[in-house]
């Protein structure tokens, strides 16, 4: 073999090393890739459906109810609601009306949930669910604005 063939075999088998390389990282960080969606994004079915993501919001007053370790409630950004479901230990910091960001899949329209974070202190809320409070939050102001621009003028009453 010539020393310009042995040169190019070589170039040849770093670049194929370097290509596989870069496919199993590729591959190992898409599998480990969690994104973060609001109750209102899981409802509109923008949320992948048998893969692992975030749900985040506030922890609906009224809706924790625990059984043993099994505890089930429901996170909402003021505009949509989604039921989570969760075995194992809450953390100390996880209450009603509270921040939370909960990690699982979703099944059969319930969260099941693998993980749930609180909130750490009084002022903190993690920036993705404070987000998408304010996100909701908007849509909930021009869809009330809407409704009160299209209605029509009652008779008699002062205009």
């Amino acid at each position: 073999m010539k020393p310009r063939h042995k040169r190019l075999a070589i170039a040849g088998g770093v670049l194929a090393s370097v290509g596989a390389i870069a496919a199993l990282v590729f591959n190992a960080f898409q599998s480990n890739l969690v994104f973060f969606y609001s109750p209102s994004q899981v409802a509109a079915h923008e949320a992948p459906a048998n893969r692992t993501f975030r749900v985040g919001g506030l922890v609906e007053e009224g809706s924790v109810k625990r059984d043993g370790v099994k505890v089930s409630f429901v996170v909402t950004d003021k505009a949509k609601t989604i039921p989570v479901s969760f075995q194992g230990i809450l953390p100390d910091l996880f209450k009603e009306g509270k921040g939370v960001v909960a990690q699982g899949q979703l099944e059969n329209g319930v969260f099941v949930a693998r993980e749930v974070l609180a909130k750490h202190d009084e002022n903190y809320m993690p920036p993705e669910a404070a987000e998408a409070l304010k996100n909701a939050a908007a849509t909930n102001e021009r869809a009330a604005r809407s409704v009160v621009q299209n209605t029509p003028p009652v008779q008699g009453a002062p205009q």
